[in-house]
């Protein structure tokens, strides 16, 4: 662990792993330009209740977290590629539309559309760094990198928009659109680059196997040369059984995972409190008319990002000698720490709350990335798209969190809505304790048939 982040690894990244990083950090940039001030809009707009507004922003969020499981699990039979294009045109309709609707109906369909593409997207992008790179530290590197590019975005993303008078303007949603149809474009050229280089690579193993089978032919007994024509066999029958796996036999595999269940189970309560900073948190604080809204919203998405930038390869490091489970507690100490303190700040104190989200941003700056990393070394390599798919199961606390958080807000208060999340958090502390002891099904046992 401790030798992760090394310019070696970084040299064993493949050209389509650079295209992710740079296509990951122009359209995670325009998304946060305009993306985390849609309350803002709904509220000024049309005079909608945190309830209200949590209603629709959640809707939209778990019908996106449905259909993500469904497409990562697919993509295990039908491709990535595939999916791929098709979340990133629907990238590109929703934002355009988002940029024209007028009408709370057409607002709830469009945001549903923009979830519905960030949640295929997601998954896929994990399941494919996986596909690409195959040692596991380079490829624990890589989701780390994507991670540090997609934060380095949102950090430059708010603050450009605030620069620019962007920010909160409904036509600013065009300048997303029109990054995604960039991306699609490079992705198009790196898929057919790393085709080529998979097909180079198939020939020279295929001369490389020829030769050899005429020198056995030439040297060798008959029986060593039926030894030498079974060893390659079993690799590709393997691919063969898996390849076939439906939805239901995968769903099966996953259920037998009890860890696994307990883990996504802890991740949903996560991802609920970490949500709240992008729905409830703005709300509140809009409600609340605290001074300079605007740019105390753009700073605290900039500190976020700019702490995660600054600090994710030194933590990376400092705790490379810890396990993933001992990471992700301290992570989830911080996060009750952040919550505890935005649960007491004062209204005014606009240094009070960015403090709190420096706090917050540490924590995710361990937990995330950390999140992803424990997965792949959960999943069987034949299961990855469907274990990134049922990690997707993770969005259903972000997807209630706004609906959640809108209504404690609209009954109890915004202090309330943080003292809650820091208990839920203790919740996350103990699952995390016990995963270590839970059963798993026997992948060699288990057939896809």
């Amino acid at each position: 662990m401790s030798n992760i982040v090394s310019s070696k690894r970084f040299k064993q990244f493949p050209q389509l792993m650079w295209i992710l990083l740079f296509g990951s950090f122009i359209t995670r940039g325009s998304y946060y330009m305009v993306w985390p001030f849609l309350a803002v809009i709904l509220y000024e707009k049309f005079a909608l209740s945190a309830t209200h507004v949590g209603l629709i922003l959640s809707s939209a969020a778990v019908i996106s977290v449905l259909v993500s499981f469904v497409g990562s699990a697919l993509s295990d039979r039908i491709g990535r590629h595939q999916l791929m294009y098709a979340s990133g045109i629907l990238y590109i309709i929703s934002f355009s539309l988002l940029a024209q609707v007028n009408s709370i109906a057409g607002y709830a369909l469009v945001i549903t559309l923009c979830s519905i593409a960030t949640a295929l997207w997601r998954p896929l992008t994990s399941a494919l760094i996986g596909d690409i790179i195959k040692d596991k530290g380079t490829r624990e590197l890589a989701m780390q990198s994507l991670y540090f590019v997609v934060n380095v975005g949102c950090a430059v993303g708010p603050m450009l928009g605030l620069w620019m008078g962007l920010t909160g303007e409904q036509s600013s949603f065009y300048i997303t659109a029109g990054a995604f149809a960039f991306l699609l474009v490079l992705l198009w050229w790196g898929f057919n680059q790393h085709n080529k280089l998979d097909k180079e690579k198939v020939v020279k193993a295929q001369q490389i196997s020829t030769e050899m089978m005429d020198v056995d032919i030439t040297t060798a007994s008959v029986e060593t040369g039926s030894q030498a024509q079974s060893k390659p066999q079993p690799k590709p029958q393997e691919k063969v059984t898996t390849k076939g796996g439906g939805v239901n036999q995968i769903i099966k595999v996953l259920v037998a995972d009890k860890l696994l269940q307990c883990l996504i189970l802890a991740n949903i309560l996560c991802m609920f409190i970490y949500a709240q900073m992008d729905s409830s948190l703005i709300q509140y604080l809009t409600r609340a008319e605290v001074p300079d809204l605007l740019q105390l919203i753009s700073s605290m998405i900039f500190t976020n990002a700019l702490v995660i930038i600054s600090t994710q390869f030194l933590l990376l490091k400092l705790m490379a000698n810890l396990s993933l489970i001992s990471r992700i507690q301290v992570g989830l100490v911080l996060l009750m720490c952040s919550q505890i303190w935005l649960a007491l700040n004062p209204l005014t104190l606009f240094w009070g709350w960015i403090g709190a989200i420096v706090v917050m941003s540490l924590a995710e700056t361990i937990l995330f990335p950390t999140m992803n990393v424990h997965i792949d070394r959960l999943a069987p390599e034949h299961l990855r798209g469907a274990y990134f798919g049922a990690a997707s199961f993770y969005e259903f606390g972000y997807a209630i969190a706004p609906l959640g958080g809108g209504i404690i807000l609209d009954q109890l208060g915004g202090t309330w809505l943080f003292l809650i999340t820091a208990a839920l958090t203790s919740v996350v502390i103990y699952l995390y304790s016990v995963l270590d002891s839970l059963p798993r099904p026997d992948f060699v046992e288990v057939k896809i048939l």
